[in-house]
């Protein structure tokens, strides 16, 4: 450790780590670059940024100089560790400090990667792909699209023994349901992976979380996997199935959590993997992508004393179905001037494919205990058992990119084909962890 004899800031620069003393107070952090003279800027150790002025400070340790000065490693396959592609999409975990502003910007490289996490490329040879970087928010159908056709080629080359994808947290649970879709049975793992707080801060997740996602890519679960903390300490990781979790916290490190269904496996740092239940395992078939989307569907959320008309918006847009996050068991309003159900007729007789997903996100829809729920079954609305709003917004999409499955009855019957596990034939307790 360097010390300094006085507060001699132009020895020092942005990124470089640093002990500050002021005011018989110690605060430790990564320096920042400022653009007012007698203020230094610093980020603390649990990612906030502070602003302290030079005179007030004492006493300066430099503790570590800024890595950008380091040379570059280099990266090449050992050729002696099974090898993961890895696709670097966006997200949080897809970024590092930037020790100039403070804030985050994107990786690049198998290099920058390594300089982060250099753990994950002990357990295997790591090749590192950027088809584009993009909060999860900003993402839609053609990203999907994108991703699934790179992925099949990874899954088809013989020498990758897994695939990983790093992905904002917001809308992962989307990509993840149309990857199940567009991809179909899989050959090997293929593994999302997500980080809610950044590498720099000392309570980042994502460390753990990389080093689970490449146990998880070398495993026998041939399924689309969003693994991540299983809780809020740094213990294990839960392997869960794409298209049966979502994000449940916004800020929470174990933020996604299965729905209606236990998960797949718990994976800890050191490779150890404990499986959960069934799943589709590892083989040599050739994947053949089915990467289409109609994104002329929405889904619409009912809430109380909702207007049906909004239903004449999707109308006159030609949209060509819609899901509707019901209440309870499966209901709208079906009273007084806003009764959904003779708007919902109306609607379906002109040709717009409606379909009943459940609002509770936990538990399943029954049109049969009250009466409503048989009327909008009367006039054509689909339920959708326990599938999740947001897959069966995707699984609607992907169904209708397939212009030989459009049509009243071949929709229905595609989209209450259990094509990837997306339903539970029956729903136990167990699952509620």
């Amino acid at each position: 450790m360097k010390k300094l004899k006085k507060p001699d800031f132009e020895k020092l620069s942005a990124g470089d780590k640093v002990r500050i003393v002021m005011n018989n107070e110690t605060k430790e952090g990564f320096l920042l670059e400022s653009h007012e003279p007698g203020i230094l800027l610093l980020k603390l150790n649990n990612g906030y940024n502070i602003g302290l002025k030079k005179e007030d400070i004492s006493e300066i340790k430099l503790l570590e100089k800024n890595k950008k000065e380091k040379k570059d490693k280099e990266m090449k396959l050992s050729g002696q560790k099974p090898i993961i592609d890895f696709y670097l999409t966006g997200g949080t975990i897809s970024s590092k400090l930037d020790t100039k502003t403070g804030g985050v910007e994107w990786l690049i490289d198998s290099k920058e990667l390594f300089n982060i996490y250099p753990e994950i490329f002990d357990i295997a040879d790591i090749r590192v792909k950027s088809p584009f970087m993009k909060a999860s928010e900003n993402m839609d159908y053609k990203d999907w699209i994108k991703i699934a056709k790179l992925v099949k080629k990874s899954l088809n080359d013989t020498q990758i023994k897994g695939v990983i994808i790093s992905h904002g947290t917001d809308f992962l649970h989307y990509t993840a349901s149309a990857l199940s879709f567009m991809l179909g049975k899989l050959n090997k793992p293929v593994v999302l992976t997500y980080s809610q707080r950044s590498s720099d801060r000392g309570s980042s997740d994502s460390r753990l979380n990389l080093i689970c996602a490449a146990h998880a890519a070398l495993s026998d679960m041939a399924e689309v996997l969003v693994v991540g903390h299983a809780n809020i300490n740094d213990e294990y990781c839960y392997a869960l199935q794409g298209n049966k979790c979502r994000k449940m916290h916004s800020s929470r490190r174990d933020a996604f959590k299965p729905v209606n269904c236990k998960p797949l496996a718990k994976i800890w740092a050191d490779g150890k993997i404990e499986i959960s239940r069934d799943f589709n395992k590892r083989n040599k078939n050739k994947i053949i992508v089915d990467a289409v989307f109609d994104p002329k569907v929405s889904l619409v959320k009912f809430y109380p004393g909702e207007d049906p008309d909004i239903l004449d918006y999707y109308l006159k847009k030609g949209y060509k179905g819609i899901v509707i996050e019901m209440s309870g068991l499966g209901h709208v309003l079906s009273q007084g001037k806003n009764n959904w159900i003779p708007v919902l007729k109306k609607a379906i007789k002109k040709g717009l494919l409606v379909y009943a997903a459940p609002q509770t996100i936990y538990g399943r829809l029954d049109p049969y205990v009250y009466s409503p729920g048989r009327k909008l079954q009367e006039i054509g609305v689909v339920f959708l058992n326990d599938i999740l709003s947001e897959t069966a917004f995707v699984k609607l999409g992907w169904v209708l990119g397939h212009k030989n499955w459009r049509g009243t009855v071949s929709t229905k019957l595609k989209m209450l084909e259990n094509i990837n596990n997306e339903f539970n034939e029956r729903l136990g307790m167990s699952f509620l962890i």
